[in-house]
């Protein structure tokens, strides 16, 4: 498919949603609502993206993180819930990490000893954070039990603790992206 082909078949979805009434979200860029003034109104995304790494055993947990976080004025990314049917998974997965302002890996006696897609994001993740300004999070590793970090990621980056008490360790994270993201909008 040409550039100008998916161009063309975007602007066509968009204008057939527009033409029944409906918005029209394209994750990451924003929202298109039908306006009867001006035929329509684009809203630019503008709350930051977070990633959410995780072990398919832990998937409760993370999908009660997500859904914490997008409470709280963020924009969770998690596969289970942004991957379309047909879609190339780990092409799709590595863009999302590519984009995405904030990475939250969300480890546990599990998924630490476990091989496969959990740590290859996490790899690609910290990649993407090489490229990054020194000063800038943008990895945010929490632990959803007591379990061992791992000692590339001990090394470089601190993370907080889910456990025992869930809300002061998710008041910690959102501080943390908070003021992170506070930070690099005021510049």
């Amino acid at each position: 498919m040409t550039e100008s082909s998916a161009l063309e078949q975007l602007t066509a979805v968009v204008a057939n949603g527009l033409a029944d009434g409906k918005a029209v979200e394209i994750d990451g860029l924003g929202v298109f609502y039908p306006d009867p003034e001006t035929v329509v109104r684009f809203e630019p995304c503008t709350l930051p993206q977070v990633f959410i790494a995780y072990a398919k055993e832990d998937a409760d947990t993370a999908a009660h993180l997500c859904d914490v976080l997008e409470s709280l004025g963020f924009r969770p990314w998690m596969d289970t819930r942004k991957l379309l049917p047909g879609q190339n998974w780990p092409r799709a997965i590595e863009a999302a990490i590519e984009v995405s302002d904030f990475f939250v890996a969300c480890l546990s006696s599990t998924s630490v000893r476990k091989r496969g897609g959990f740590q290859a994001e996490i790899r690609y993740a910290m990649d993407c954070a090489r490229h990054a300004p020194l000063d800038e999070i943008f990895m945010v590793p929490v632990r959803l039990d007591p379990c061992r970090v791992p000692r590339a990621i001990q090394r470089e980056i601190q993370y907080v603790d889910l456990f025992p008490d869930w809300d002061a360790g998710i008041a910690r994270l959102i501080v943390t992206l908070r003021n992170e993201w506070a930070r690099r909008t005021a510049a």
